[in-house]
């Protein structure tokens, strides 16, 4: 009995920091007074990419019509042994659709139950509108600081600084790469702008995307969680095998490279 009660505690920390920590994955316009800001030296040139992303992932929120790719979620000791896994293929249909269908699971039941199959369910529910926070990086939740210029992989990004505007465990506090050329996020790294529980003593992720057909989607997404009493804990979802479908019109089709998914 108690060793059942270690494993729930451990779930019950680590579950609270993952449904805090989704980073939404839909666009939004962007707010008038953002066009409108006016700042000196590099805060114009944040304020002109800024703009700029949230314009263009409107479009591709616009164009994008389906995907479906391979996931697998998984929770895992830092030193790599792996506490529970499920793997599967997740679907999407616009504008608010998704389903997940498992291929396998290993590992603890109680984890996967308590931890891994919450986090798939809230992410589809937050998908059709369900228990959707304002959470989005856009103008009215963040101020972004142009930092400096990296190369990620083969991308040459911008990197901001992003600073939420209130204190918000659905908010994030860290930095941001947005590809110079397509004004998409490539990667993004960061932990909750306000504490998630008395359980959680500290939460880190890193979410990065790739370019597929035009279009930027997730690749991976890492999550280490300092669960008290119970150490650390580490989520990755491991994304892959997409496949997309887009309906560009004329417009949108010359600005293909440009588009972004952040649903």
């Amino acid at each position: 009995m108690a060793s059942l009660k270690v494993r729930i505690g451990r779930c019950c920390g680590v579950v609270v920091a993952l449904l805090c920590l989704r980073i939404p994955f839909h666009a939004q316009s962007l707010p008038r007074e953002a066009e409108t800001a006016s700042a000196e030296g590099h805060a114009v040139g944040a304020q002109q990419i800024f703009r700029e992303l949230v314009n263009r992932n409107q479009i591709r929120n616009d164009a994008i019509q389906e995907y479906t790719a391979a996931r697998i979620y998984r929770i895992s000791q830092p030193n790599g042994k792996v506490h529970a896994q499920i793997e599967g293929r997740m679907e999407f249909q616009a504008p608010d659709r998704k389903r997940f269908v498992t291929s396998s699971e290993q590992g603890s039941s109680i984890i996967r139950r308590l931890a891994l199959n919450p986090l798939i369910a809230t992410e589809i529910k937050t998908a059709a509108g369900k228990d959707r926070h304002d959470s989005a990086i856009t103008p009215a939740n963040y101020r972004l600081e142009l930092i400096g210029e990296e190369v990620v992989r083969t991308y040459r990004c911008y990197v901001l600084r992003a600073v939420p505007k209130r204190v918000d465990k659905y908010l994030f506090e860290g930095k941001v790469w947005v590809d110079a050329q397509d004004f998409a996020v490539v990667k993004i790294e960061g932990h909750p702008a306000a504490n998630l529980s008395f359980w959680i003593k500290r939460a880190d992720f890193v979410r990065e995307y790739q370019k597929v057909d035009g279009f930027w989607l997730p690749m991976r997404d890492e999550t280490a969680v300092e669960v008290r009493i119970y150490g650390k804990k580490v989520l990755t979802i491991d994304h892959s095998n997409y496949t997309v479908r887009g309906d560009y019109g004329t417009d949108a089709g010359e600005l293909r490279p440009l588009l972004q998914d952040f649903r």
